[in-house]
């Protein structure tokens, strides 16, 4: 059984909370403490990003959170070895990256794969490939063992939900706005006929992202009949503030139960 599959078979009834904070911000061994933060508030599956210089996906936030991480000469070998900290400390709790194309494929799609799998990674979203072009990424991942994470959106066509369906794996990442990610703009969560076609499809469950910053809104979300939810740009502002992160974890997490 992977780590995801456990984490959702824990929660039971309760929806799953996941944390995302950029690797190397602001330092590698304080983003190591980090990631301790975030188990320790009681987030179910943590997921990072690797600094990157043009991360599309991404709003102000994040991207300045990568600044930042590159300005430190934080690396991908760095990222790996954070990770790998975390995963001896830490060996049940799922780990994801959300990374970019460019990064994969500069030493090879197969070698990025490899060494995510020897970090203990459990899945890859590469959020700037389109699904016509996810099968290569999706069979690369599966080869060393790592789930491929797809992106859905409302406006997802239903035989496209279906091919998410099918090369998906881990869970499946449900925006929860148009744009990029950050928390000035409402997230939204009357999706119920993507969420309807995905968990007929059989995809893996949905957790939305893009926009969750508060506790309602992580009701909501579970509500609508979400799975679960991540937060992003509220914890890596917090981190840029300097702030331990635990307490908000804990506020988001408890919003779950």
């Amino acid at each position: 059984m992977s780590r995801y599959d456990a984490m959702f078979r824990r929660g039971g009834n309760a929806g799953v909370f996941g944390a995302f904070v950029m690797l190397g911000d602001p330092d590698l061994v304080t983003c190591a403490a980090i990631l301790d933060q975030l188990v320790e508030g009681g987030a179910d599956m943590i997921e990072v990003g690797i600094p990157f210089s043009d991360p599309i996906a991404d709003g102000p936030v994040i991207q300045a959170a990568a600044v930042r991480a590159l300005a430190n000469g934080t690396t991908p070998a760095d990222c790996f070895a954070l990770l790998a900290g975390f995963r001896a400390r830490h060996p049940d709790v799922p780990v994801g990256i959300l990374t970019y194309a460019n990064l994969v494929l500069a030493r090879g799609r197969d070698d990025f794969y490899q060494r995510a799998a020897a970090a203990g990674v459990d899945s890859v979203l590469v959020a700037d490939v389109p699904l016509l072009e996810a099968g290569p990424y999706a069979a690369a991942a599966r080869a060393q063992g790592i789930e491929p994470v797809l992106i859905a959106a409302a406006n997802t066509p239903a035989h496209r939900l279906a091919e998410i369906a099918r090369l998906g794996g881990g869970y499946t990442y449900c925006v929860a706005r148009a744009g990029v990610t950050g928390t000035d703009q409402q997230a939204r969560f009357d999706h119920q006929e993507m969420l309807d076609a995905l968990r007929e499809a059989g995809a893996p469950p949905s957790v939305f992202g893009f926009g969750i910053a508060r506790p309602e809104q992580v009701r909501a979300a579970l509500a609508a009949g979400a799975a679960g939810v991540i937060s992003g740009s509220a914890i890596v502002e917090r981190v840029a503030r300097g702030e331990d992160v635990t307490a908000f974890v804990r506020e988001m997490k408890a919003a779950t139960l």
